[in-house]
Order: C-alpha cells, then structure tokens, then sequence
C-alpha cells in the first residue's frame, strides 16, 4: 500500500469519525429539545444523559415482554416509564385516574376527563384518543389490537411492579 492510499485512509476515517461524532452531537441535542417541549423537561443541572434512573422489573410473560419492544418503538418517542416528556411518564399509570401524573401539563380534555386508566379504557385512548377525549393534544392511534393488547398488559405489569 502506497503512502498516498495509506494518507487518503486516514483522511477517510477520520471524516467517518467525525462525521459519527456531529450524528451522536445532535440526536443528543433533538433528545434534550423534545423533553423540553411543553415546558415538561425536569429542572436539573445534572446533565440528562448522566442522569441514571432505576427502571422497575418487568413481569415475563410474552405480551407483556412484547408489549415492553412495542411501546418502546410505538410510544417511546413522547413518553418514558419515569419521567415526563412530551407526554406524561407511564410507569405507575394503570388504574390511575386520567389527567393526574404530578408535573405534567395537561390539555383540559384530559384534565376534565372522569375515569381511571383500565384495560378497556386505555384500548380506546390508544385506538382514538380524540374520540375519548375530544380536544386532547395526543393525535397518535394504534389501530392495531394486537399491539394496543401488548401495550397495555406491558403498562399493567410496570405499574405491578411499582406499588
């Protein structure tokens, strides 16, 4: 190998390496800008990315384990089990009445919203949360019962665990 080919190698790594390095720079930057819609981000100095939080244990039965993938890819992007985000945290949210995660900014459709988070309950929300709650500021559906099943049993096995 040439010193020339040896040269534009390097040159070549290290532009991967860079440009590896900007991806990581501003998925870390969208991730601290999506806690931060709402006014819902936690306050904190601790930078978010050094902040380690213990998740609670998960029931292993397959839906539940199914429905920990699905939610995660399904609503992972607005909600996390422990903190909120751009939407409310869920780790404790079966059977807790709608509307009530503390320090989460509610829209009033949820706030006025009578009933606690059942089975059937969060199937409609996640089928069509407009029609549940008309005026809420959620707009994502699942329409597929399958997944809204997993999803649900998974919510229920978390807030199992946690009381």
């Amino acid at each position: 190998m040439t010193n020339r080919t040896k040269a534009w190698l390097s040159v070549g790594l290290l532009a991967v390496t860079i440009l590896a390095g900007l991806k990581l720079a501003s998925s870390l930057q969208d991730n601290a800008i999506a806690r931060q819609v709402a006014g819902n981000a936690p306050k904190t100095s601790t930078p978010p990315e050094q902040v380690v939080l213990p998740l609670p244990t998960v029931s292993t039965n397959d839906e539940s384990v199914a429905g920990q993938t699905l939610y995660q890819e399904k609503c992972g992007a607005c909600h996390s089990l422990d903190q909120n985000r751009v939407g409310p945290r869920h780790g404790d949210i079966y059977d807790r009445r709608a509307g009530t995660v503390p320090g989460f900014r509610y829209s009033a459709a949820l706030q006025e919203l009578d009933l606690k988070w059942s089975t059937q309950n969060l199937d409609a929300w996640l089928q069509n949360p407009s029609q549940l709650a008309p005026g809420t500021s959620m707009g994502f559906r699942l329409s597929d019962a399958k997944e809204r099943e997993a999803i649900i049993a998974y919510l229920k096995s978390v807030s199992q665990d946690l009381n």
